[in-house]
C-alpha cells in the first residue's frame, strides 16, 4: 500500500474510533438524546410553553431504527456515486 492510501485508512479509523471514544469519555451515557434535553430546558425556563406543533407520525422503535438505516445506505450511496463521478472525471481530464 502507497502512503496516501494508508493516510486514507487512518483517517477512516479515526472517524469511527472519535464517536467511541467521546461515549467511554463521558459523554451521554444515560441514552437520553437532544430533543429530550431541549424539551426538558424549555420546561425549566418557561413552565407554561406549550409546543405549538407536533409530529404527523411516530414509527415504533423497531420502524425508528429502519428509516434510520436507510437514510445512512441513502446517503452511503450517494456519498459514493459522487466520490465516482469525480474520480472518472479526473480520470478522464487525465487521458487515461
Amino acid at each position: 500500500m502507497r502512503a496516501r492510501d494508508w493516510a486514507w485508512l487512518g483517517a477512516g479509523l479515526a472517524l469511527l474510533a472519535l464517536p467511541l471514544a467521546g461515549v467511554r469519555l463521558g459523554g451521554n451515557a444515560s441514552g437520553e438524546g437532544t430533543d429530550a434535553r431541549a424539551q426538558a430546558l424549555a420546561q425549566e425556563l418557561a413552565p407554561a410553553y406549550r409546543a405549538w406543533a407536533g409530529p404527523l407520525w411516530a414509527p415504533g422503535p423497531e420502524g425508528e431504527g429502519l428509516l434510520f438505516t436507510l437514510q445512512a445506505a441513502l446517503g452511503a450511496g450517494v456519498l459514493g456515486y459522487a466520490l465516482g463521478c469525480a474520480r472518472t472525471r479526473a480520470r478522464l481530464s487525465r487521458g487515461g
